[in-house]
C-alpha cells in the first residue's frame, strides 16, 4: 500500500467523520473525555451504533463521570442497560467504574496494558482507548476495520484464522500521529463506504490501492468459514399474576443475563420444563424465540392468575409498570405475551 494511504484516508475523515455524541469531532481544541470513549466502547460491542446512541445519552446525563457510575447500585445500572444485550458487559462496567476509582483516583489509565487489566477491556478496547482518548498508537481493529483490511490487501485467508494477519496489515498502515483519527476513520469508511453488502467504490478515498477493487470482486472480502449451526436450547418462563402484580425473580450472578430481572423459570436445555413456582391453573400463552451468541432459544411462556400473593421468594411487580422494570430482551417479550392473560378466572 502507499504510504500516503493514512494521510489520504485522514484528509476524508477531516471532512466526512461521523458526529457521534462521544467523539470529538477532527480538529477540535478539546480532548476526548476517557469515561465517554470507554463507555462507547463497551457498548458498542456487537451492537450498532443507532442502538447505542440513546442508551449512551440516557447514561451520560444520569452518570456523566465514572465516579458517579462506580457510585450507583449495580441494579439501578442493569435495569438503565436493559434491552442493549450481552448483560456481562453491564457487570464489567460496574466492575470497571469501580476499578477506575479504587485503583486509579477515577482517572482512567493511558497505556494499553493497564487498560487490559481492568474488568471488561480486552484487546480491542484498550486499543481503541489509548489511540482514542489519549492519543497513543495503537492498532484498533474492529469488524468494520477487519473488513476495510481485508479488502485493501485481498487477504484471502478465511476468518477467524486471519486475524492475526488482518492485525499486522492494520499495524503496516497505522500512523504515529493522529492514530485515533486514523481509527475512527477506519471504521467510519467500513460503516458508510465499505459495508458487508455493495460497497460504495466509486465515494472510497483508497480505492486507487485497494487490491479487492482491483480485482474486481470487493464482496468476496473478507473470506469468512463455514457458519456451524447453532445448537437449539429450550425454556419456560412462568408469568404468575396476583392483586394486580406480577411476579420476578433475579436471575443468577454469573451466567446468561447474570443478575437481571426475569420471570420464574428454570435452566435452559435440550429439554427443559421447569416446575411452576406454584400450583395454579397455568394455561399457555406463546412461545419467545431469541438467537445468543453460542445457542438459540425457544421459551415457552405460561401464565396463570391467582386471588392473593402467595409467600414466595420473589420481587411483586405492577402489571401496568411491567416494561419499566428492567427486562432484558428475552424476558420483556415474554412479559408482552404475560399481557394477553385473559382477565376472565380459569373455569
Amino acid at each position: 500500500m502507499p504510504v500516503d494511504a493514512a494521510r489520504t484516508l485522514l484528509a476524508w475523515y477531516n471532512v466526512h467523520a461521523r458526529a457521534l455524541p462521544w467523539r470529538t469531532p477532527p480538529g477540535a481544541a478539546e480532548k476526548p473525555d476517557p469515561y465517554r470513549v470507554w463507555l462507547s466502547e463497551i457498548m458498542l460491542q456487537q451492537t450498532t451504533v443507532a442502538a447505542v446512541i440513546p442508551y449512551f445519552t440516557r447514561f451520560t446525563e444520569r452518570w456523566p463521570t465514572v465516579e458517579a457510575l462506580a457510585a450507583e447500585d449495580d441494579a439501578e445500572v442493569m435495569a438503565a442497560w436493559a434491552g442493549l444485550g450481552y448483560y456481562s458487559r453491564v457487570r464489567n462496567l460496574i466492575a470497571c467504574a469501580r476499578a477506575v476509582v479504587a485503583e486509579h483516583g477515577g482517572r482512567f489509565p493511558q497505556d494499553e496494558s493497564t487498560l487490559r487489566a481492568l474488568p471488561g477491556i480486552g484487546g480491542y478496547t484498550a486499543a481503541a482507548i489509548a489511540a482514542i482518548a489519549f492519543g497513543r498508537r495503537a492498532v484498533v481493529v474492529d469488524a468494520n476495520v477487519e473488513r476495510v483490511a481485508a479488502r485493501l490487501f485481498a487477504l484471502p485467508d478465511p476468518l477467524p484464522a486471519a486475524r492475526p494477519k488482518l492485525r499486522a496489515l492494520v499495524d503496516s498502515i497505522t500512523p504515529e500521529a493522529r492514530a485515533g483519527d486514523f481509527a475512527q476513520a477506519m471504521m467510519d469508511l467500513g460503516s458508510a463506504v465499505c459495508p458487508p453488502r455493495s460497497p460504495r467504490c466509486m465515494l472510497c478515498p483508497l480505492a486507487f490501492t485497494c487490491a479487492a477493487r482491483i480485482e474486481g470482486e470487493p464482496e468476496r472480502y473478507p473470506v469468512k468459514a463455514a457458519k456451524r449451526p447453532k445448537p437449539r436450547r429450550k425454556g419456560v418462563a412462568y408469568w404468575l399474576e396476583a392483586e394486580g402484580a406480577v411476579l420476578l425473580c433475579r436471575r443468577p450472578p454469573k451466567g446468561m443475563l447474570g443478575g437481571m430481572r426475569a420471570l420464574p423459570g428454570g435452566d435452559w436445555g435440550e429439554e427443559a420444563s421447569p416446575a411452576p413456582p406454584i400450583e395454579a391453573e397455568w394455561r399457555p400463552l406463546g412461545h419467545v424465540a431469541h438467537v445468543f451468541t453460542h445457542f438459540a432459544l425457544s421459551l415457552e411462556v405460561r401464565g396463570a392468575r391467582v386471588p392473593a400473593r402467595p409467600a414466595i421468594e420473589g420481587e411483586w411487580w405492577p402489571v401496568e409498570r411491567i416494561m419499566d422494570a428492567g427486562l432484558p430482551t428475552l424476558y420483556a417479550r415474554a412479559a408482552a405475551l404475560g399481557l394477553t392473560l385473559p382477565q376472565e378466572e380459569p373455569a
